[in-house]
């Protein structure tokens, strides 16, 4: 009895215990005492860390060319002449234009290119004693239209200096219901790319054609002074970056990125390879790059500026005798955005920049053609009835003395057509027929020779050369039909 009324009574002890065991237990697992209660905080006081927005650096890289024309006629004098001129292409950083067109550029001549003693021989030669030198320039100053200035550090490109015109792809002349909105899509874009370039050119003081016909005429006297023309264009590649800022990529931007290409695309790029279909070949790699965003009809981006179009030399035929000129054709299949996924495209040259000397067009599918201009058949013409004048023979007098060698006007004449003012003097001085339709037969065999039987034109797109390429997603090629089992179509043999 008495064991058992120890043990109830251990009972009782033990029961009061474990349940205030049990009770600390299950406070400890609701609050851990990883630290003092007053230095813990309730979740609505926990700070949570926000999301940073996506931004993007708004720099125009190290090597970006800046397209830069003269905007007055400069007489060259010395190293250190004060240029100015303008920008005539809008410069993108990712999707925002940070340089517009009419943005102001100053620099300076940095040098005056020395001339050979053969050159200046052969000058004097064709009555030239002033023969052009080369100049070479930097500039050095941007001014924006908001005000800023801003310090530049650039390369004039090989190619530049000289006055560039607009080249538009010629209009197809076959008509496909099915292209017909993407045809006119295209032919609206080459046309504001032509509007563009008009308003570009507006802004330059080119001369007019009474001004050009006296520098025309001064050019040909045997000492004359050297201008470079309002409207020569120069690529001044940037040595160092340019910085404006950063920009936040909102959904909404994001979404539309690397979108399909709608039918009619036509991107803006700037050729990264030099081209001339004097030595290019069949299949020789050729690389551009966007120069500017391409934007969807609601003025949302599909690729940005810096995008990559891959490509390959499919066609070239190289100048050749009898004034046949050089074509050339490019093709690009890739497209590269600078941080999306590589894709096959279908693209055709559109529209292109050449030098006006260049004489180059395109055709209806893009391909590049150097042409003849027609003022060979007068400058040609004139040159042989110039030959013709040297021949007429006087019997009669000159100036009350008879004279057989030949009248000095037709000697002269002669002289003028095959050696221009040194030929003029011969024929002055020496009183000799011969000697007079010589020079007059010299001179129209070269201007036939020149413009009819030497080698022709080449193509020429240097680097940097401005373009607008039509793009569109390529077509995959159908897939082949499986191969019918002729066996298992066969009829069944029947034994009778």
């Amino acid at each position: 009895m008495l064991i058992r009324s120890n043990r109830l009574a251990a009972l009782c002890v033990m029961l009061p215990v474990s349940a205030l065991l049990s009770t600390m237990m299950a406070q400890d697992a609701r609050m851990p005492q990883l630290s003092p209660g007053s230095a813990r905080k309730t979740p609505a006081e926990t700070p949570t860390t926000p999301i940073a927005p996506q931004t993007v650096a708004l720099t125009v890289p190290k090597g970006t060319p800046l397209q830069v024309a003269l905007d007055q006629e400069i007489r060259v004098k010395n190293v250190g002449q004060p240029i100015h001129g303008r920008i005539v292409e809008p410069v993108f950083a990712f999707d925002r234009v940070v340089i517009p067109v009419g943005s102001e550029v100053t620099g300076q001549i940095t040098k005056i290119g020395a001339i050979s003693g053969g050159k200046r021989t052969m000058a004097a030669l064709d009555a030239d004693f002033t023969p052009e030198r080369k100049v070479d320039l930097r500039f050095d100053q941007l001014l924006l239209s908001d005000g800023r200035h801003l310090r530049l550090h650039t390369t004039v490109a090989a190619g530049s200096g000289q006055v560039i015109k607009f080249v538009a792809a010629a209009e197809s002349k076959k008509k496909n219901t099915v292209k017909d909105t993407a045809s006119e899509k295209t032919r609206q874009a080459k046309e504001q790319a032509k509007q563009e370039w008009d308003s570009a050119m507006k802004q330059l003081k080119t001369p007019g054609r009474i001004h050009r016909a006296a520098r025309y005429g001064e050019a040909q006297l045997p000492v004359h002074r050297q201008y470079i023309s309002a409207g020569t264009m120069y690529f001044a590649e940037l040595d160092e970056a340019l910085d404006f800022g950063t920009e936040v990529i909102t959904t909404q931007m994001a979404s539309t990125m690397g979108g399909a290409l709608s039918p009619g695309s036509v991107v803006r790029a700037r050729l990264m390879t030099p081209l001339t279909s004097a030595t290019a070949h069949k299949g020789d790699g050729v690389e551009a790059v966007l120069s500017e965003p391409l934007l969807d009809a609601d003025k949302r981006m599909i690729l940005p500026q810096g995008s990559l179009l891959k490509g390959s030399v499919r066609q070239v035929q190289p100048a050749r005798r009898m004034k046949k000129n050089g074509q050339l054709r490019i093709e690009f299949r890739e497209l590269v955005p600078p941080d999306g996924v590589q894709q096959k495209v279908e693209a055709t040259l559109e529209s292109v920049q050449a030098g006006k000397n260049d004489n180059v067009k395109l055709d209806s599918e893009g391909g590049a053609e150097a042409t003849t201009p027609k003022t060979r058949y007068l400058a040609t013409g004139l040159s042989l009835a110039l030959a013709a004048a040297s021949t007429r023979t006087d019997n009669d007098v000159d100036h009350g003395i008879p004279d057989h060698g030949g009248g000095t006007g037709a000697r002269v004449t002669g002289g003028a057509n095959g050696f221009k003012l040194v030929g003029m003097a011969l024929g002055l001085a020496v009183h000799s027929r011969a000697l007079g339709y010589t020079m007059g037969a010299y001179g129209a065999g070269m201007s036939i020779y020149s413009h009819f039987l030497a080698r022709g034109r080449e193509v020429v797109f240097p680097k940097n050369t401005w373009m607008e390429i039509g793009v569109g997603k390529r077509k995959e090629a159908a897939e082949p039909p499986a191969p019918v089992d002729t066996a298992a179509h066969q009829p069944a043999l029947v034994v009778p």
